[in-house]
């Protein structure tokens, strides 16, 4: 089982799969008509079980894979294709899924999300892949997931929800004074999507001081609210390859320091004011 804790463990699944549900409504209404075939597809599917740990109490979450497989109303997905890169977690996900649900088509590939998010992308564009629908879940750890394997996805039939580890990643990285190692600057190009120049002008600002003796010296200080700051300019970036991008929702900790935010982006207009209405729910429960 995958280890992992805090309500927004769960929270995000419950919006993911009450987003599902709507997705399966509408695209129903419409499956026959424009004969489209519907698949769900999991980056980062892991063992199919989470055990949420607090303190000496530990419980046993369903993860995505599962809840995504239980539904059946209004219809369930035509395929499942599930990403794992841990053989241990792939091993326990089909265990969880394929030996339990045998009536279902459920493709499990141990592998990279960015390598198979490019191969859905060559997918969509070829004459078999053509009448599909693709609703995916992006839910990495850390940063694994890379920009260029988004940017494949630009223009397609695809609604995609994505844990961005702000705080958890993006934050860690940017060091207070600026001085980021260069591991640690290529992690937030891959990212991000951007180069070095435009990630320090982003997060950081230049002040020219005078010395004692008339020298001048330059300070350099990250910005306030970084974790936000990211999530907003994740978000920007977005709209540069789906046409709507939903309001994001905070994962924080019982601390209520932000870990996470979850988000959708789609060329679908309805399907982004559904997912906002869903997220609106929850920040508010």
């Amino acid at each position: 089982m995958n280890k992992f804790g805090g309500n927004w463990t769960e929270n995000k699944i419950e919006i993911l799969v009450e987003y599902a549900k709507a997705y399966l409504v509408i695209m129903n209404k419409y499956a026959d008509k424009f004969r489209w075939k519907l698949m769900y597809f999991d980056g980062f599917a892991g063992s199919g079980l989470t055990i949420k740990e607090k303190g000496d109490t530990r419980k046993v979450i369903i993860g995505a894979a599962v809840r995504i497989l239980e539904i059946e109303e209004p219809r369930p997905f035509d395929e499942y294709y599930f990403v794992e890169k841990d053989p241990e977690y792939k091993q326990a996900l089909e265990e969880n899924t394929k030996d339990v649900f045998e009536d279902k088509k459920i493709h499990i590939t141990e592998d990279d999300c960015n390598n198979k998010l490019i191969a859905m992308s060559n997918f969509l564009k070829s004459k078999e892949g053509e009448n599909y629908k693709i609703l995916a879940y992006i839910d990495p750890c850390g940063m694994q997931l890379e920009w260029e394997s988004l940017k494949v996805l630009e223009g397609l039939g695809v609604d995609i929800w994505i844990l961005v580890p702000t705080g958890m990643g993006v934050n860690r990285l940017l060091k207070k004074d600026g001085n980021i190692s260069e591991a640690w600057t290529e992690r937030l190009i891959r990212f991000l999507g951007m180069n070095k120049d435009e990630i320090r002008n982003y997060f950081y600002t230049e002040t020219k001081l005078k010395t004692l003796f008339g020298e001048e010296e330059t300070q350099i200080s990250k910005e306030e609210k970084t974790i936000e700051k990211s999530a907003e300019l994740y978000a920007d970036r977005l709209k540069e390859i789906f046409t709507y991008v939903s309001d994001t929702y905070s994962l924080r900790t019982s601390g209520n320091v932000t870990m996470y935010h979850f988000l959708m982006a789609s060329n679908n207009k309805s399907a982004v004011k559904i997912a906002n209405e869903i997220i609106r729910k929850y920040k508010f429960e």
